[in-house]
């Protein structure tokens, strides 16, 4: 099968734009909570439908008196936060067009933005942010607010004089066609491009993924968003939890997770495949510390043979089931209880998660349905369905998407969800699209059941001396699955062979020391010379390479000394490789790969 297309289960009224969709839930229920609020005190109380619409109408009367036109475009830059969707959604109120940045932007990169958008006004988070934008030349930027002051709640009482009518009237400008958001990609080389998403982007999106995925997007379920909400996917699935009353609460810094999962008790989460591998990682080696790592793994070869087992027609047999039982109450309900205890489905996506975890976190009671999608998509085209998974692929495409294998093995994309082009870049348009087909610059391969896999980047191929292809993506999903490896960079692009840059997880490491008797205190430049770590990564390469054919294999491997982030400017936000930071960066390690 090389190309299909998903017809579309619900079709909306063109007329209607993203603010219809808040509208259907609370006619639906007023009082239906929609969000929980994190109080200073740690406790958290509900918001109800109403009371989010009323705050977000309000807040757009505000942007209304303070001269906020239709089809204005005001960026937003804030951690993941309860006001971020009120902001995003009073924007559209007003008829705005909102632009996220991601809090971590350096000035260059908000001056990019908010000059390449033409935003006439700027919501900040704190005083850090206005700090940056001082740095800023951006002449069209006339108002600027910050969410930790009193400047949102003047805001709110300036637009008390502005009649229901006028809002109105702004709120219901914008038709399906017309543009919802500029959101820029992360950029990993060069100036991020704008993608132009329509206010059918999200909705015909939002109804057709509750249509299809009915187990999952429905009123019952309350999921903790960690991930920035400056990202598409977590946007897209904040307003489709709107859409579906699916409570959310909202936490702004993700190191937080672990503490506060047991008190939100979610029952769905969103998460990146580091994430679920930290999650694994983390219980083998405190298992490890307190002496019982063996029965750990065995526990992890038994979740991950009931879930194979799942896919076969016979199933489990008695002993799988007797086993598995056994450690449900020994291991698996203990890192349920971890996550919240409520737990039962999570998306992935970003990066594909493996077979391996697929399988585990299905055998111990979670389903990780992984997605593929990118910013041009509006996140999500394609996901695994909970009543038909094919653990290791990411799924179908959904109601309304077409996907197509061109030639060369590149993933094409058309429907409901794709943008409509590149803001002001006529073009990065024209090359990206083939008639309605969206290049998505990934290389993938569909089964005779439309089940998509991704294979690679095309634009990251590797072509060795010998004219050997290499995708480095798979080489480095699996080399990250390892306890103490953070980051991994392969290369090899007209060299002789294929190599590694490795950066070390600064969390991990010490306590795979102490369960490998490494009894001294080392700091991570440290830990990269010694003897056990270098000689355990080596051994990770070893049966990593068993994966694939020689040409593929990792012949040699630098371990840098330090640790690969998006603050050390080598990670997107999303934390997708700056490829070409990094080789520049540390080109004497690479120059020692190849020197002999």
């Amino acid at each position: 099968m090389k190309s299909y297309d998903v017809p579309l289960l619900v079709e909306s009224n063109p007329k209607e734009n993203v603010t219809d969709l808040l509208l259907t839930r609370v006619r639906k229920d007023p009082s239906w909570p929609l969000f929980s609020r994190q109080n200073p005190d740690g406790l958290w109380r509900e918001v109800s439908s109403q009371e989010f619409l009323d705050e977000v109408m309000s807040l757009a009367k505000g942007l209304i008196a303070s001269g906020i036109k239709p089809g204005d475009a005001v960026a937003i830059m804030s951690k993941t936060r309860y006001e971020w969707p009120v902001i995003d959604f009073a924007l559209w109120y007003a008829g705005a067009v909102s632009v996220p940045i991601y809090e971590t932007s350096s000035p260059t990169q908000i001056e990019w933005i908010l000059q390449d958008s033409d935003a006439v006004a700027f919501f900040v988070e704190n005083d850090d942010h206005i700090e940056r934008f001082n740095k800023v030349v951006a002449p069209k930027v006339t108002q600027v607010w910050r969410i930790e002051s009193d400047e949102l709640t003047k805001l709110h009482q300036a637009g008390a004089a502005i009649a229901d009518e006028v809002l109105e009237k702004a709120r219901s400008n914008a038709e399906l066609k017309d543009l919802a958001t500029i959101v820029y990609t992360s950029g990993t080389t060069g100036n991020p491009k704008g993608c132009e998403l329509t206010h059918k982007s999200f909705v015909d999106h939002c109804r057709n993924a509750a249509a299809e995925l009915p187990e999952l997007v429905n009123d019952q379920q309350h999921s903790l968003v960690f991930l920035p909400m400056a990202h598409i996917l977590s946007r897209y699935v904040s307003v489709m939890a709107i859409y579906a009353g699916i409570r959310v609460g909202h936490l702004g810094d993700a190191k937080q997770v672990a503490k506060v999962l047991p008190e939100f008790k979610p029952t769905f989460l969103l998460a990146v495949p580091r994430v679920f591998e930290k999650v694994y990682n983390g219980a083998e080696l405190r298992a490890t510390a307190a002496g019982k790592g063996k029965i750990f793994k065995i526990a992890a070869e038994t979740a991950i043979a009931y879930s194979k087992s799942l896919d076969s027609k016979s199933g489990p047999s008695p002993m799988l089931k007797l086993r598995h039982k056994l450690f449900d109450k020994l291991v698996f309900s203990k890192l349920r209880a971890a996550m919240g205890g409520n737990v039962r489905y999570a998306i992935s996506g970003g990066a594909p998660l493996g077979a391996r975890l697929g399988h585990f976190f299905r055998g111990i009671g979670l389903i990780v349905l992984e997605g593929y999608g990118l910013t041009e998509t509006s996140a999500a085209a394609v996901i695994g369905r909970v009543a038909w998974q094919k653990i290791g692929k990411v799924g179908r495409a959904l109601p309304g998407t077409g996907i197509k294998i061109a030639d060369d093995g590149e993933i094409w994309l058309r429907g409901i969800n794709v943008m409509r082009g590149y803001w002001r870049n006529e073009a990065a348009t024209r090359d990206a699209f083939e008639g309605d087909w969206f290049r998505t610059g990934d290389i993938g391969e569909l089964d005779e059941d439309g089940f998509l896999t991704i294979t690679g980047r095309k634009k990251e191929l590797l072509v060795t001396a010998g004219g050997k292809n290499v995708a480095p993506a798979p080489i480095e999903d699996l080399l990250r699955a390892h306890p103490i490896i953070g980051q991994v960079v392969v290369i090899g692009d007209a060299k002789p062979f294929i190599g590694a840059l490795i950066s070390l997880d600064p969390e991990m490491v010490p306590i795979w020391g102490k369960n490998n008797e490494i009894e001294q205190e080392m700091t991570l430049a440290e830990s990269t010379r010694h003897p056990k770590i270098r000689e355990e990564v080596q051994l990770a390469i070893n049966e990593v390479n068993q994966r694939f054919s020689q040409a593929e294999q990792v012949r040699a491997f630098e371990i840098l000394d330090v640790e690969l982030t998006e603050a050390s400017g080598h990670l997107t936000p999303s934390m997708k490789i700056k490829r070409n930071r990094v080789m520049e960066d540390f080109s004497l390690q690479v120059s020692r790969i190849y020197q002999d």
